[in-house]
């Protein structure tokens, strides 16, 4: 890997740490391509916590090869905000294009990786009075992506933690995802709705969200900005 990608991946290594989904899609995509064994897969999938498979595979990846950080890139296609800012940070960085937010930040170019900005995370405050959902009954049936977990967990503002208590999370679980991250409110909601789909298993359906949401007064479309959006 190239000194300006590792410096990139240095740069972003928190916030990436605390914003990617890497075992459904992009570990797999890794492995396919050549850049990841299978020994370095069971590596990242053997960490506890989404977290600490994120670091891990940022551990692994500077050592990878020159096609490493082209591939990483080409796996974050379910998370092109991020991608998107990792690819103008490099071009700052090798001065060919203008300063821009970083992953955290609140510019107005993107979503907001914080979950706290007016542009992408800031929570859909429309309350729930019997609209019916514009998701298919075909697609409420199954378990959520990790794309449409992470698009959610920018969505939700303080009615999270009802939402997590709701979908059956103890509220011990619910404070230690709230102590984990606590700048960054976007990152516990998604621990938290991760560890509820590995719990849940194929119980842990996109309908079951959204009667935990509809619960806590949000409308269906904070769902289906996350699915259909």
């Amino acid at each position: 890997m190239e000194p300006e990608h590792r410096a990139v991946l240095r740069k972003f290594r928190v916030q990436l740490s605390d914003q990617l989904l890497v075992s459904d899609t992009i570990v797999p995509f890794l492995y396919q391509e050549g850049v990841l064994t299978e020994a370095q897969v069971e590596q990242v999938e053997g960490q506890l916590t989404n977290r600490q498979k994120n670091l891990k595979l940022l551990d692994l990846l500077p050592n990878r090869g020159p096609r490493a950080f082209g591939a990483f890139l080409e796996a974050l296609r379910d998370f092109s905000w991020i991608r998107d800012r990792l690819q103008l940070e490099l071009q700052n960085s090798a001065g060919t294009g203008p300063p821009g937010p970083n992953l955290a930040g609140t510019g107005a170019s993107g979503p907001n990786l914080a979950g706290t900005g007016a542009s992408g995370g800031a929570a859909v405050t429309a309350r729930y009075h019997g609209d019916a959902s514009r998701i298919p009954d075909s697609v409420l049936q199954r378990v959520p992506s990790d794309r449409e977990l992470s698009r959610l967990a920018q969505r939700l503002g303080a009615e999270w933690e009802p939402v997590l208590l709701d979908l059956g999370l103890s509220a011990e679980t619910v404070y230690r995802c709230r102590s984990d991250h606590s700048l960054n409110t976007g990152a516990a909601v998604l621990e938290g709705l991760v560890l509820w789909r590995r719990a849940g298993g194929r119980r842990a359906t996109l309908g079951r969200l959204l009667r935990s949401l509809e619960a806590a007064d949000l409308h269906p479309s904070v769902l289906e900005e996350a699915v259909l959006g």
